[in-house]
């Protein structure tokens, strides 16, 4: 029997709530596609969650404890000094005081020097997220914002994904949306250029990694220079595989990759699009979590 007729082993865990998608099939390590051995973990981890008093109910359902498992290889010793980290972080950073009061009314000039933004969605489902860092002006980005305020939107956003984006993705695609499907641009970036954001982009990082553990779905870096691609290449076989096929490294031939990826009607047209938002698409924040109607109109 060849290997692409090979019965698919049948999962330890039931198919997650709420899936209208007919031809959906789980990724490894998720609700509907967990081997008997992890579901045994995704038990047991709850469990001593439970016991420890970490355990939040109304953040910490089941696909949310496998996100830190999967990023410690169902490792459940790793994945709780993980998760008790995040949570004392939340506490310390006032995550909940950020999600409830933070405004940024600045956003609209911030765009200006260091785009941003959200912005529909890719084949999948998934958000889409976007970074120009080659637009970024530090002098006037600082005259009317600060570093602080950029990684406090940047925690707004990630729980307003959590809250709002991926459950009204997962609604209109009949699937679960966990992850974003990223694009950073790098034209014009230049090595003093990235200098003067370094802080701010690795503090980003680490939240991004530690803190909110596996939401990177697909990730393109755009316009890379032949610099950074002769780096990649040598740092590459010391990552883990999984992240690595996440990543797409592209020059300036980007476009057909892309679409590849992502509908022509939700890539902005200044990536190869066909996508105009009257306000402009960095400021629009358009896709399935602003539709009232919930369906693909605003995908």
């Amino acid at each position: 029997m060849s290997a692409a007729a090979t019965p698919q082993a049948a999962s330890a865990s039931p198919m997650p709530p709420g899936v209208t998608d007919p031809d959906y099939q789980p990724p490894p390590g998720r609700l509907g596609n967990l081997t008997i051995v992890q579901q045994h973990a995704l038990e047991t981890f709850k469990k001593q969650l439970i016991e420890e008093g970490i355990y939040v109910e109304e953040r910490m359902d089941d696909a949310f404890l496998l996100r830190f498992l999967r990023a410690r290889k169902f490792d459940i010793d790793k994945a709780k000094e993980m998760l008790k980290a995040a949570e004392q972080w939340r506490k310390d950073y006032g995550v909940n005081d950020i999600i409830e009061n933070f405004d940024f009314p600045e956003k609209a000039e911030v765009d200006k020097y260091y785009p941003q933004y959200y912005h529909k969605t890719d084949k999948d489902g998934r958000p889409i997220y976007i970074e120009r860092l080659g637009q970024l002006d530090i002098a006037a980005l600082y005259a009317v914002t600060t570093k602080e305020r950029q990684l406090k939107r940047l925690v707004y956003e990630y729980e307003k994904s959590a809250a709002e984006r991926f459950p009204a993705c997962s609604k209109v695609y009949g699937h679960p949306v966990e992850t974003s499907c990223t694009i950073l641009d790098l034209e014009n970036v230049s090595v003093s250029k990235f200098y003067q954001v370094k802080d701010y982009v690795s503090e980003a990082s680490s939240i991004s990694q530690d803190r909110y553990a596996e939401t990177m779905g697909k990730f393109y870096i755009i316009n890379a220079p032949w610099a950074f691609s002769a780096v990649w290449s040598i740092i590459k076989p010391w990552l883990d595989p999984v992240t690595v096929a996440k990543i797409s490294i592209l020059g300036s031939n980007y476009r057909e990759t892309l679409l590849q990826q992502i509908p022509a009607e939700n890539l902005p047209k200044e990536f190869g699009g066909t996508c105009q938002c009257p306000e402009g698409c960095s400021l629009s924040d358009a896709g399935p979590w602003k539709s009232k109607e919930g369906n693909r109109d605003v995908q």
